[in-house]
């Protein structure tokens, strides 16, 4: 059920025209896609309002692509990434994980992918080698060799052996995000999800992680969806990227590429990626938006 698609080089919701380049394997597919939340209003005083989360959004993610979706608190980024792992329905138009639609084919799709958000589940009164060992049998991995592997990734996230033993509500919210990217990397997905990975991580565990995601991608043929507000981040790591603004499409292309159509526009040759986002949105990635819907 694997479909194939083009690949857009640049797509803004208010162009017309796609230029479209060679033909690629679809890891995801979002086609048309629309959200809508009821907004309600408390003690059932007022009215009740609609917040278009997700507003007739199009993209397509290659395989063994990472992709960056980038949008300040409120944009709808969140809520594409709950769509592509199943945990929201679109109310309209088209959301697909290698072919396997999210609406009709759920098992499969949640086979194929991982998701890592800032509020990752866990057993808190288990410990991290306890909680990552129940999600590998999971996935049918257990013994002393994937043992061995877990503690060789923990290690290199920098959680020491003596802390791989203490109860997970122990530990430090960072500590604890890094034991969820370790989860992810430990079961190998075909497309991984990262909803703001590295929130709450020191520099240093920042390039760990994006170590990792370039390994998992180039050892494991895996594709990567990313949500950040990191912009050195998604520079560093994203093949492409897409800007979301009010649950629209912003625009969608390579670094590069958004540096070299806005230039002109912003008046310097090099501008930042922050520069263009708030070229495209007027606001930074910082600012918040009162009653998100993330």
């Amino acid at each position: 059920m694997v479909s194939t698609l083009e690949r857009p080089s640049l797509v803004t919701q208010v162009e017309s025209a796609i230029v479209m380049s060679s033909v690629i394997e679809a890891a995801a597919v979002v086609d048309h896609v629309s959200k809508v939340f009821i907004q309600r209003p408390l003690l059932r005083r007022g009215q009740s309002k609609e917040v278009r989360a997700v507003d007739d959004v199009s993209f397509t993610v290659g395989r063994n692509e990472i992709f960056g979706v980038l949008g300040a608190n409120g944009s709808g980024k969140s809520t594409l990434i709950r769509m592509l792992s199943t945990l929201l329905i679109p109310d309209s138009g088209r959301v697909e994980v290698f072919g396997y639609d999210v609406r009709r084919d759920e098992a499969e799709v949640k086979r194929l992918i991982n998701r890592v958000s800032v509020e990752a589940s866990f057993f808190k009164k288990l410990s991290p080698g306890e909680n990552l060992a129940y999600a590998l049998r999971l996935y049918g991995r257990s013994g002393s060799a994937v043992r061995d592997e877990t503690y060789a990734v923990l290690e290199r996230l920098g959680i020491a052996r003596d802390k791989v033993g203490e109860p997970l509500e122990q530990l430090s919210r960072g500590m604890q995000q890094k034991v969820a990217i370790a989860r992810a990397l430990l079961t190998s997905p075909v497309l991984l999800l990262l909803d703001e990975p590295t929130t709450g991580l020191d520099p240093r565990s920042k390039l760990d992680v994006q170590r990792f995601v370039r390994e998992l991608r180039e050892g494991h043929d895996a594709t990567i969806l990313l949500c950040t507000h990191d912009m050195a981040e998604a520079e560093a790591l994203c093949d492409r990227v897409a800007i979301l603004e009010k649950g629209r499409l912003a625009a969608l292309d390579t670094v590069t590429g958004l540096k070299q159509r806005y230039g002109a526009e912003i008046g310097t040759d090099d501008p930042s990626l922050e520069e263009i986002f708030i070229h495209l949105t007027g606001r930074s990635l910082e600012d918040d938006v009162e009653g998100e819907h993330e």
